[in-house]
């Protein structure tokens, strides 16, 4: 119980002690302690319930998170292996005619890009080679970018750097800590370093690039900076490692949603050129979506405020 004042525990007592200041009473203003919880700690307690109603109607799906999120992570690149099959003539006048490539260097390079992608992204999903897949899909990334002239493009430097950011996640993902693997039994465990935190924040860190682009392309509209403001303070959230889970949450059904609706690709024919933006900009987002979605799934790791608070 608190502490109200020189006057409560004589009160209790019967008045054995003499009293105080003349026999003055106490001022009524002495009372309960309040209560009343700031707007920090109330959204704290709200954001606490969120997470608890996910985790309770989302049980039975928890499991299967981290391979929906890996599928939706490569699907940019499966998308992009189809296109280059199926538009194989137009990629090999592209490169050879304005890139200036040499027309054999072309067919290889395009080849190795479809072989590449479509087997790493399998790889990734399966959980095998998870080393080799994500390094190979982070250095088809690199090459197209330099084969296309991409490399400097503002745009497709950031939403490439998310999709790396998604791919690093995916990598860490992958890392399981066990305790005991290098130690005999009995004996305290030495040297056993996690990384995993380090591709965690790392994973984070780039893939907040995505709203960077995001803010400085396409039209101004009501339900876009509504979408930008949201994503913005998500975006904050998830680079500190504050309400981590809540925040990728949030991000990840704002994403899908603005995604459906504003990247409509199927309603364009398939000669439309419009069909194309917009199917490279869907998938783009869906890779996003498939990061956060492992955030959701893993935290924030260790380097995050998350953390520090179930320390202090």
């Amino acid at each position: 119980m608190s502490y109200r004042g020189p006057n409560q525990f004589n009160n209790q007592f019967n008045n054995r002690n003499p009293p105080i200041n003349g026999g003055v009473p106490p001022p009524n203003n002495i009372g309960p302690v309040s209560a009343s919880k700031s707007p920090l700690d109330q959204f704290e307690a709200f954001t606490k319930k969120v997470e608890d109603l996910i985790d309770e109607h989302f049980k039975s799906l928890k499991p299967y998170v981290p391979a929906i999120g890996r599928a939706f992570l490569v699907a940019t690149f499966f998308e992009d292996s189809l296109r280059i099959i199926t538009q194989w003539a137009e990629q090999v006048y592209y490169l050879h005619n304005y890139r200036k490539m040499w027309r054999w260097l072309t067919v290889v390079f395009l080849f190795l890009n479809i072989v590449t992608m479509i087997t790493a992204s399998t790889l990734l999903v399966l959980r095998k080679q998870q080393t080799i897949s994500t390094s190979a899909l982070i250095a088809v990334i690199a090459f197209q970018g330099i084969a296309y002239g991409l490399i400097f493009d503002g745009q497709f430097i950031l939403r490439n750097l998310s999709v790396v950011g998604g791919l690093i996640l995916a990598f860490s993902d992958s890392i399981v800590r066990d305790k005991r693997r290098l130690n005999m039994p009995g004996l305290p465990m030495i040297n056993n370093h996690d990384n995993k935190k380090y591709f965690l924040l790392a994973g984070r860190l780039l893939l907040i690039f995505l709203f960077l682009g995001f803010v400085f392309s396409s039209e101004w509209s009501i339900i876009r900076l509504f979408v930008i403001l949201i994503g913005l303070i998500s975006c904050g959230s998830i680079i500190v490692g504050y309400k981590t889970k809540f925040a990728a949450f949030i991000l990840t059904v704002l994403l899908f949603t603005y995604n459906v609706f504003a990247n409509q690709f199927w309603k364009y024919g398939p000669h439309d050129s419009t069909r194309d933006f917009l199917k490279y900009e869907f998938f783009q987002t869906l890779s996003i979506v498939g990061g956060l979605l492992i955030i959701v799934n893993a935290g924030a790791g260790e380097f995050s405020i998350d953390e520090k608070k179930k320390i202090y």
